[in-house]
């Protein structure tokens, strides 16, 4: 089953055109994961949904908003006949309306779909940086979506390279990203990652691990390094709602097989 504007419908239904997502890219999505408790990390995904309407200009219905989300797509995961587990949320947000560049609406439409959702923990042996592309900084680089087609090539690089994972650097040569998660590195009891100014999408399990690393009074440090920094770690680790892993090589440089144990703090009071 598929969620499209709040009503339940076949997965074989069809949108109907013309569609400002499909046309223009008009829109945003985020990807959530649901669990016996609700949805994973909520109040960090809600944060970047209304900031990203914001930046666009769109306004959410009512069943998108703060009080509504969980109880909407639970309704998706509720029509699902599966086995009991993690789900695989993905709710896509478009403008409504036709018009040719020039916007005619700030009103929305959106579909949700669901999967099961299977975790991502596990090492990454072997990542190097991006020479093809690179990430660029705008009002709504932040959200994800408007720069898909970045990390499309990217994936592609990767597989090309025979890598288990692509750094992404901005424009002037700062880290900052992965291809589908948000990159952090470990040095001397801090946490590093990079700022959104390199044009990083803000992750949200990122944000939450920023949150439970204040509580537990470990150091964190957002800004702008070089890739030679991340180099010089003690650990380098990826982070988005599938997992937390850790790379063991970036291009020549090895770091340590085991977990960092300031990582394993992190992860024991998620």
């Amino acid at each position: 089953m598929l969620l499209y504007n709040g009503q339940l419908v076949a997965e074989t239904a069809a949108l109907p055109l013309p569609n400002r997502g499909l046309y223009y890219n008009d829109g945003f999505f985020e990807t959530m994961i649901w669990d016996q408790t609700g949805i994973r990390y909520l109040p960090q995904h809600l944060a970047r949904m209304q900031r990203a309407a914001q930046a666009l200009g769109l306004v959410l219905p009512p069943e998108l908003d703060p009080d509504h989300l969980a109880a909407t797509l639970g309704r998706l995961v509720a029509a699902q006949h599966a086995e009991a587990g993690p789900q695989r949320l993905r709710l896509q947000v478009w403008r409504a309306g036709a018009g040719l560049y020039t916007p005619t609406t700030t009103a929305c439409e959106w579909l949700a779909t669901i999967q099961a959702f299977t975790p991502q923990d596990g090492f990454i042996d072997q990542a190097a940086f991006a020479t093809r592309l690179f990430t660029s900084y705008s009002p709504f680089s932040f959200c994800k979506g408007p720069n898909a087609l970045t990390y499309v090539q990217a994936a592609r690089e990767r597989d090309q390279r025979g890598l288990g994972e692509l750094i992404l650097l901005s424009a002037d040569g700062y880290v900052a990203e992965t291809i589908a998660a948000g990159i952090g590195w470990i040095k001397e009891g801090t946490v590093y990652t990079p700022t959104e100014a390199t044009g990083a999408v803000a992750g949200t399990r990122l944000a939450y691990l920023r949150t439970v690393a204040q509580r537990l009074g470990i150091a964190w440090q957002a800004g702008r390094f070089l890739p030679t920094e991340v180099l010089a770690a003690e650990a380098v680790f990826t982070a988005n709602i599938a997992g937390i892993r850790l790379i063991r090589r970036i291009e020549e440089v090895s770091f340590g097989a085991a977990e960092h144990p300031l990582l394993l703090r992190l992860r024991a009071a998620e």
